[in-house]
């Protein structure tokens, strides 16, 4: 298995021979405003793409977005991809973006197959308290294949039950979270903080944990450089991965 981060959340998996995209945010850099509320108000994305868009989207067997928020799903990346490519989301996501030209929309239940590979849905919390509530449901994804290791992409979510019961049920071999601890002028994190990779790491002893979701948007304050020297020289630490845009890590 390998897994590249393109930028911010977007992923590309490549998994028992399938080429797979994850929430893709594909539009230039400074083409959206800030996001509203934050103490840092700079135009989004912060930086450019690492890789040519067509070479990026071809060849694709699947795209899975977790939510709708427009840093897992922008213009470009709808203009891009929207037709006959199947896309895996949750239930709650199907009808938006059947609307917007995605003409293979498959809503994850519980589980699902793709073309050999098995797909199970997770879900975590988009924060703390009512301002997790306001934005919506988010999920992530557990994928493997026979014989190959097996990965869970938590999507935008802090450390919490849901997480801790995703790792149990799965036992995953690679974890990828969203780290950038996220944040809202007056808000606590609503992605995962140093602790709560951390937390994840010290949950799943077994597991490689690969962060993302940091260096793209202004309102993720947490650092990759933040997060390498918080994470230290701790045992858990050790096992966690912070790779940069356009990097490729092999499992």
């Amino acid at each position: 298995m390998d897994l590249t981060l393109v930028r911010h959340a977007t992923l590309l998996v490549e998994l028992g021979g399938r080429r797979l995209l994850v929430d893709p945010m594909l539009d230039p850099a400074r083409a959206r405003p800030a996001v509203a509320d934050t103490p840092n108000e700079r135009p989004n994305p912060l930086v450019e793409l690492p890789f040519d868009l067509d070479e990026l989207t071809s060849g694709l067997d699947a795209v899975l977005v977790t939510h709708l928020h427009e840093d897992h799903l922008d213009d470009t990346g709808v203009d891009r991809l929207a037709g006959d490519v199947t896309v895996l989301c949750q239930p709650a996501d199907a009808e938006h973006l059947e609307e917007r030209g995605f003409g293979d929309v498959r809503p994850v239940e519980a589980s699902t197959s793709l073309d050999g590979l098995e797909v199970h849905r997770t879900h975590g919390r988009h924060g703390h308290g009512e301002v997790a509530d306001s934005l919506g449901p988010v999920c992530g994804f557990v994928l493997s294949s026979p014989g190959g290791p097996t990965l869970y992409i938590a999507g935008d979510t802090i450390w919490c039950p849901e997480v801790e019961r995703a790792l149990d049920a799965h036992r995953p071999d690679v974890v990828v979270v969203n780290a950038g601890a996220a944040r809202f002028t007056e808000s606590d994190a609503i992605t995962m903080t140093a602790a709560d990779v951390l937390a994840t790491a010290e949950h799943a002893p077994e597991a490689q944990v690969v962060t993302v979701h940091m260096d793209a948007i202004n309102h993720c304050l947490l650092s990759r450089q933040d997060l390498r020297e918080e994470l230290g020289a701790s045992t858990a630490g050790g096992r966690v991965q912070v790779p940069e845009d356009g990097e490729r890590l092999g499992f």
